[in-house]
């Protein structure tokens, strides 16, 4: 089974090749959908070949372009707990005014009882299930493989972990380490191999060697002020990367956190910076 990880745009998604099909988990912001194709082109994939999509909850940098990739053929599976969810980021399309949104249509969703999952996935040659993972949102599910890449959407990263006991995000992600993955593949992170005993492996428990980071450093506290401002006016990474100078992995985090955490201030993704490289 071949993943390709899909980087357009500021959610990564991810395209799963079955023995006789193609899934795609998660889309992008509305208007990236030429990004989208470009992505796929520079993977020799038509969007045609994709059957079938999975949206891990339906906030709108998730779910953005979804019905035009639906609209070349494929398939929107949502298990049934997410059916009252799937046009709750179509007002914020509209308040924003972003061009290019288009709503996701009934006739293109496939509503199934999530422990069916297992057998729909089968259909198409992908050996896995999808599990009903809360916390981010209520309406967040992850794709589990059996090979052991679990995709979790927005669901808060391991290293968090310490922030939310006795949380629904705690409760997800027992769930998920009780199958032992391998692999974990973040909606707004680089993916993290994990050891047998279901810890980040060594060399992903720090492995950008990043100092912590001081809650006095005005500089730093000013650059992610920057980097937040430039987010919310959809600047891709690289773009960011060029007005602020800063590094490309610390844009990543600091994206990521930002995007994942509501209502978080810049000293809340400071505080998540310095748990994340103890």
């Amino acid at each position: 089974m071949t993943i390709h990880e899909l980087k357009y745009s500021n959610t990564n998604t991810y395209l799963i090749e079955g023995d006789s099909g193609m899934l795609l988990f998660d889309t992008g912001w509305a208007g990236s959908f030429p990004a989208f194709c470009k992505a796929m082109g520079e993977q020799g994939i038509s969007v045609q070949e994709i059957r079938y999509i999975l949206i891990s909850h339906f906030h709108p940098d998730h779910m953005g372009i979804a019905q035009e990739i639906a609209d070349q053929g494929a398939v929107i599976l949502a298990p049934e707990l997410q059916k009252p969810y799937i046009h709750s980021a179509d007002s914020i399309f509209e308040k924003e005014k972003r061009e290019g949104f288009v709503p996701i249509r009934g006739e293109k969703v496939r509503f199934f009882p999530i422990d069916e999952g297992r057998g729909i996935l089968k259909g198409i040659g992908i050996d896995g299930g999808i599990l009903h993972t809360p916390g981010h949102s209520d309406d967040s599910i992850s794709l589990c493989l059996d090979e052991g890449a679990v995709f979790v959407g927005d669901l808060n990263p391991l290293y968090e972990l310490e922030l939310h006991k006795g949380t629904e995000i705690e409760s997800s992600w027992n769930l998920l380490l009780g199958l032992h993955p391998k692999t974990v593949y973040y909606g707004h992170a680089k993916s993290a191999a994990l050891d047998g005993d279901g810890n980040l492996a060594a060399g992903d428990r720090n492995d950008r060697n990043q100092q912590p980071l001081s809650r006095q450093d005005s500089d730093t506290f000013a650059l992610v002020s920057q980097i937040m401002k430039l987010v919310d006016k959809g600047c891709r990474p690289e773009k960011i990367r060029k007005k602020t100078g800063a590094d490309a992995v610390f844009i990543e985090d600091v994206t990521r956190m930002y995007l994942t955490h509501r209502n978080v201030g810049v000293q809340g993704i400071l505080d998540r910076i310095e748990i994340k490289n103890r």
